[in-house]
């Protein structure tokens, strides 16, 4: 008995000591901290250079303000400021015109194929926005466009009526790859709003259209204006399309610019100094956005559970309905039949008959041309490189931060989120002064890239497991810490399974984002670097539209088989924006 008594004594002192000795070799802290110093140094550092280098002189260093004196004196640099604030303007409108009508209409009423539309609408979003400009191009270019050539054929006119080399082109190829920011935050908010306040107007003797007009409009305006802001700025920050369909037209944009900065002889200080106003412009709209998307929960008090009802809008459904098949034609299946039918095309611009018919471009991009097969493995392990590294780094900072394990975990937030405010063009500039450099020298390496897309889309990352971080009860997390797991050990084997679906979700988006980004790439690319977006865009430049075509349809199948697979595994929700 004795001996029972002394055992089950010592058995319990043995295990706490296990336990202790097993928390006296926890290092999360020291993982905490190493995960705080890569953020501070992915965000900080190419900032930090961004300023030192605007205020240098281009060969010894020296301080200076001729950079902004240059910047902002130039009249062409300011008419490219003009043409992009017209152009972001206009495409803020549009969007705005586009986006709430198809929220409304697909969140709201008996519209057929609601479910089918939002998926459309979605997809029609991972289209990389200038592959859709080059789509435009081929088929409405002047003339040799396939629709100047379908009206041509119709009228008997000898000259095409369209032509996408312009600034209404540029609004609108830009818009129809805008305007889902709109939609989705607008159709977000309309999910919230009950139909008690539209029956109540009802009653009293509106119509439907008078009912949304009067009152539910008004109650998602901050989201509208959202939607116009990310928009607004999409449109400003945007690189590939603009640039693509305006400098056949002689129009200069800041993107543009700040691009044929970096063409040899490179001018980095000037560069610097004029992107900074984009960032601070940036920075303030989303700042405005992000306080008008605090303030929504006014939209509706009811002391009901905000039951919500489809508005039957009778023939008008139909309407509805082939807008956003009208839509989704614009901006997804025009694109995509005209890259598909110039990719089978001996000559794109002849008809597509037996004669013309071949795969030659594909056998060409795929295996006979080492650059265009290194860019699609490129691109294929950049992207993954670049979405483990930030979903990595994402959940790591989300856990700090929402379980508060390090002082200052607000600022810490904030720091995470912030190169969203940064137009891909203005990262890629600090990234290229941050680390062409000693002693860091990245710059010819695939890891400049890495870390480019890492830091430009660590945001979506970390947004995405904060939300997911949220709704897990750390109780589970708490018995297993009382059991002498450590920290980081309890994350890895009861935290991140929970939601490692939602946590895959994640990493899918940042995959797509970093597939489709030229603004960052076209800076710091080189020759053994190349990935996709860069290859066309210079294809483009030599008129190679055929293979142009070829490796576009490549892309936009990669894309859409990981959207397949997420809408699988994951859920229709993956690919929301988390800004």
């Amino acid at each position: 008995m004795a001996e029972q008594v002394r055992k089950s004594t010592i058995a319990p002192t043995a295990e706490k000591r296990k336990n202790e000795l097993r928390k006296g070799r926890d290092f999360s802290a020291f993982f905490w901290l190493l995960m705080v110093a890569i953020l501070l140094v992915l965000v900080g550092l190419p900032i930090f250079y961004l300023l030192y280098r605007s205020f240098s002189l281009p060969k010894d260093g020296g301080f200076t303000l001729n950079n902004y004196v240059e910047a902002f004196t130039n009249s062409r640099y300011l008419e490219s400021i003009k043409n992009s604030l017209i152009l972001a303007t206009s495409v803020g409108v549009v969007s705005t015109l586009i986006g709430v009508p198809l929220a409304w209409a697909i969140t709201r009423t008996n519209m057929p194929l609601r479910g089918l539309m939002r998926l459309l609408v979605l997809v029609g979003f991972t289209t990389p926005p200038f592959l859709g400009g080059i789509a435009w191009m081929l088929l409405a270019g002047p003339n040799s466009g396939e629709l100047n050539k379908w009206i041509m054929g119709l009228t008997g006119a000898e000259k095409g009526p369209i032509n996408i080399y312009t600034m209404a082109g540029a609004v609108f190829v830009v818009s129809i790859y805008s305007y889902q920011y709109t939609f989705l935050l607008v159709s977000s908010a309309l999910d919230l709003v009950s139909s008690e306040m539209e029956d109540a107007a009802m009653v009293l003797g509106a119509g439907t259209f008078k009912t949304t007009i009067k009152v539910t409009i008004p109650l998602v305006m901050p989201s509208i204006i959202s939607g116009f802001i990310l928009s607004f700025l999409e449109a400003l920050a945007l690189f590939g399309s603009p640039t693509l369909l305006l400098i056949p037209a002689r129009t200069p944009i800041i993107t543009s610019e700040i691009w044929q900065m970096f063409q040899a002889p490179a001018n980095i200080e000037l560069a610097s100094a004029f992107s900074l106003p984009l960032l601070g412009l940036t920075a303030l709209l989303l700042w405005f956005q992000r306080r008008l998307l605090a303030k929504r929960n006014f939209t509706s008090l009811t002391g009901k559970g905000g039951a919500k009802r489809t508005l039957d809008i009778r023939g008008w459904r139909w309407a509805f309905l082939g807008f956003c098949l009208f839509m989704s034609t614009l901006s997804l299946f025009l694109p995509f039949f005209i890259l598909l039918r110039a990719s089978l095309s001996k000559a794109w611009g002849r008809p597509l008959e037996s004669s013309n018919l071949t795969l030659q471009w594909y056998d060409d991009v795929l295996f006979k041309q080492p650059y265009t097969s290194l860019s699609i493995q490129n691109s294929l392990l950049y992207s993954a490189g670049a979405a483990t590294l930030a979903m990595f780094i994402g959940i790591a900072i989300a856990y700090i931060v929402n379980r508060q394990l390090v002082r200052g975990w607000r600022l810490l937030s904030f720091v995470a989120i912030l190169p969203l405010v940064i137009p891909g063009i203005v990262i890629a500039i600090g990234i290229f002064s941050a680390y062409s450099r000693p002693p860091l020298v990245l710059y010819g390496t695939a890891f400049i890239l890495i870390v480019a897309f890492t830091t430009r889309f660590m945001p979506m990352a970390f947004s995405n497991s904060s939300d997911i971080f949220k709704s897990i009860n750390p109780e589970m997390e708490q018995a297993a810490r009382n059991l002498g797991s450590s920290q980081v050990g309890t994350v890895v084997r009861i935290t991140v399974p929970l939601v490692k679906r939602a946590l895959m979700g994640g990493w899918m988006l940042v995959f797509i984002l970093a597939m489709r980004e030229l603004s960052c790439a076209i800076l710091l690319f080189s020759t053994n670097t190349q990935v996709m977006p860069t290859v066309l865009f210079e294809m483009v430049n030599e008129g190679s539209f055929e293979r142009v075509a070829a490796i576009g349809v490549v892309m936009l199948l990669i894309i859409f088989a990981v959207v397949a697979v997420g809408y699988k595994v994951i859920g229709k929700d993956f690919l929301v924006d988390k800004r």
